[in-house]
């Protein structure tokens, strides 16, 4: 039964309400995907692998065998991005082959059945959970400290004792194979990377090639500086990240400078860490080179990725609060000395 209150609309309205209503909303044709099932690529050649259309252009024109290879050939990081695109990369990229080669790698190492054991042990058998859980050294990029201090100066004036303010920066880069190059420079990052390896090292000057190892989160390195009296520099170091699987920090525990023998150094590629293995810090085999313990310049290291190399904030100047840290710094520094 029709209500007594109802109201007629003419025609003409009501087809100009509706015009209206449509001009308002926005189609969207994306809607229309909610609630289809998305299938990941299977390995070329699997059991699982059935003929199926994908709505998606990107996945019509481009094969899976073909994109399952491409993902294969990502490193991790890369592998995250790309799981950003759409979900199924994101399902694809789960796939434990892609995450089982790159603990394998950066593991390398512990072995593989040390490795497998690791992995039933403390990760529930799941190889992208132990990347993003398990403490490793990253190879993408450097490992950055930035250090200051203060220096005194020549005094021109009686009324003033010029100090200087010295910034330099301590690089670490790690390889898979159990060695790391290390230089010591006021360089800025972007200028020193591209000697940061084995073959352009040769010819850079101050860049000195060690060893380590990793032992849960602790890091001992150590390199060998050749001369008249080599010298042996000792590194103590605990990996840490600012969030899981990051692993882009590293505090220096300890720096400890010691002499050794020439007949204890074979040569600039023998592995110098086997060679100081066991010694305690105030040890040295060298009377003319004392073993020093430094107190000072232990800034904790930052990671840089290669691709941020240029436009890292490390480069920049000093900010305000950090120069008036240094003008406090420099205030004790002249009441010490007067």
């Amino acid at each position: 039964m029709a209500s007594d209150f109802a109201l007629k609309v003419p025609a003409e309205l009501e087809s100009a309400r509706l015009k209206t209503v449509h001009y308002f909303v926005t189609e969207r044709p994306w809607l229309d995907l909610y609630g289809v099932n998305v299938r990941p690529v299977a390995p070329f050649g699997s059991v699982s692998r059935k003929p199926y259309i994908d709505s998606a252009l990107i996945h019509r024109c481009l094969p899976d065998e073909l994109l399952f290879e491409v993902f294969a050939r990502m490193s991790p990081y890369d592998m995250g991005r790309a799981s950003c695109v759409c979900r199924k990369w994101r399902y694809t990229i789960r796939n434990p082959v892609f995450w089982r080669n790159a603990c394998l790698k950066a593991w390398q190492l512990a072995g593989v059945v040390e490795n497998y054991k690791l992995l039933q042990s403390k990760y529930d058998g799941s190889w992208r959970k132990m990347w993003l859980l398990g403490p490793r050294l990253r190879t993408d990029g450097l490992y950055v400290s930035r250090n200051t201090y203060i220096r005194a100066g020549i005094a021109e004036w009686k009324i003033t004792n010029p100090v200087h303010i010295v910034c330099y920066f301590r690089y670490l880069r790690f390889f898979p194979s159990g060695r790391f190059l290390y230089k010591n420079s006021s360089q800025k990052i972007k200028d020193v990377v591209k000697f940061m390896n084995f073959r352009a090292s040769k010819a850079a000057d101050s860049v000195f090639g060690g060893h380590y190892t990793l032992s849960d989160d602790k890091v001992e390195a150590a390199v060998l500086y050749p001369g008249m009296r080599p010298t042996v520099l000792r590194i103590r170091l605990r990996l840490r990240g600012t969030t899981a699987g990051a692993n882009n920090r590293m505090d220096l525990l300890s720096l400890v400078t010691s002499g050794v023998n020439d007949n204890e150094v074979g040569g600039p590629d023998e592995d110098i860490l086997g060679v100081v293995e066991g010694w305690q810090d105030d040890e040295t085999h060298n009377p003319d080179v004392p073993a020093i313990s430094h107190k000072r310049g232990l800034t904790p290291f930052v990671f840089v990725p290669f691709e941020e190399v240029l436009y890292f904030t490390l480069d920049l100047t000093l900010k305000p609060q950090s120069l008036w840290k240094i003008f406090a710094d420099c205030n004790k520094f002249l009441l010490l000395d007067s």
